[in-house]
């Protein structure tokens, strides 16, 4: 795999694609740093702000496979329009509710949730989207060239919010969230659209839901991928809800060292993608997804080990080798996910992944609950051996997994 495959860059719909998840990015993780600091300062609870968290990945559970049902039956192209558009104009909300004084926990949850049902309907798009631009050969090269595009967004986005809430507080970080989605969704207008695809409508959107269901049943393989996924996202990605109070309680550094902490997960996951740039096809990708995760588990233990033996530089360098790790794990995942799955059904393998990735909030939730009774350090360290222990009962349960 070449990760600038000049192949991929020849194709005005990939670039295209490539500008709109950068800016996309941007407000996504921007979104995730205001959304965390502003719920700690309205309750001064780490639990609460793994409550605001979930608020926002809970829908992609229930509108996972439905999305993935639309991604099939309509253009995705322009799902991903529509979907920037709404996620602007609820964090623009947000902002405006914020800058006004009217801002309340219940309220940013609700409207926080209404983006996670937009953004539910938009991965799934988006993944069937690049299968549909790149074709079946530069998939994995094609996904590994968007993760890097995405980290390069949350970098921005982590810094950049970090700075405006710093020196404008909360509403206007909402507000420059809400034009990064704006600006992102616009980058998907110009030019011609994706090759011609056969849309597929038939039945109604929950006969579609209940056939997907039984093929999966049918074929262990994607199940097996979503279990795997989820428990990334429950036990591996969770940690991010514990870094508001890392920065705040633990390390005193701020909002703008809560921004720093962030880029160093986009600048582990742009390091983990182009290390595994070079691999050429994807044999050996269900071998490889499991090595992954172990090491994604052992550096959550390192995590919670490393506030008691660093600084905020040791910190960021822990946070760098996690979310490389993490980033391999997205790649893998996905594209495993999309080539296991036939043409007429992978934006339904994109919503698979969505609904799995939707089982973040259970994470969120324990490990912020875990930190509020034992520690940041415990809570990080238990849910690193907790993914450590699922990877190795997966390898020796479903021994398909290593066949991929």
């Amino acid at each position: 795999m070449r990760l600038l495959s000049p192949s991929l860059l020849r194709l005005p719909s990939f670039r295209r694609l490539v500008t709109s998840v950068v800016l996309n990015s941007a407000g996504m993780m921007g979104e995730t740093v205001v959304l965390g600091w502003l719920t700690l300062e309205l309750t001064n609870s780490p639990f609460l702000v793994g409550v605001a968290m979930g608020a926002r990945s809970i829908p992609l559970f229930f509108v996972g496979l439905p999305a993935g049902v639309l991604a099939d039956r309509f253009p995705r192209q322009r799902l991903l329009r529509l979907t920037g558009a709404g996620q602007a104009l609820t964090t623009a909300a947000l902002g405006t509710i914020t800058l006004v004084g009217l801002v309340s926990l219940p309220a940013v949850l609700l409207l926080t949730f209404a983006a996670g049902m937009i953004r539910g309907v938009e991965q799934a798009a988006r993944q069937s989207y690049t299968h549909e631009v790149v074709g079946a050969p530069e998939l994995v090269n094609g996904l590994a060239v968007l993760g890097v595009a995405m980290r390069v967004g949350w970098l921005l986005g982590s810094l950049g919010a970090g700075a405006v809430i710093a020196h404008l507080g909360s509403g206007a970080a909402y507000l420059a969230v809400a034009l990064a989605y704006l600006t992102g969704a616009g980058a998907l207008f110009p030019g011609s659209p994706a090759p011609a695809r056969s849309i597929d409508g038939r039945g109604s959107v929950w006969d579609n839901v209940v056939d997907f269901v039984s093929s999966v049943g049918r074929d262990r393989t994607l199940l097996v991928l979503m279990l795997l996924t989820s428990g990334a996202e429950v036990l591996g990605f969770s940690h991010q809800a514990l870094l508001p109070s890392l920065a705040r309680d633990v390390l005193h550094v701020g909002p703008e060292g809560l921004g720093g902490m962030n880029a160093a997960r986009s600048i582990g996951g742009i390091l983990g993608l182009f290390a595994v740039s070079t691999r050429r096809h994807t044999e050996g990708g269900g071998v490889l997804l499991i090595a992954v995760l172990v090491s994604f588990g052992a550096g959550l233990v390192g995590l919670g080990l490393a506030p008691h033996f660093m600084g905020l530089g040791g910190i960021v360098a822990v946070l760098v080798l996690v979310n490389s790790a993490g980033a391999l794990t997205d790649l893998l995942a996905q594209s495993l996910m999309q080539l296991s799955a036939p043409a007429h059904h992978r934006g339904r393998a994109g919503g698979a992944w969505v609904v799995a990735i939707g089982l973040a909030p259970l994470g969120q939730l324990q490990i912020g609950a875990l930190a509020s009774l034992f520690g940041v350090s415990v809570a990080l360290g238990a849910s690193g051996l907790g993914l450590v222990a699922l990877a190795g009962a997966t390898a020796l349960l479903f021994p398909r997994v290593r066949k991929l």
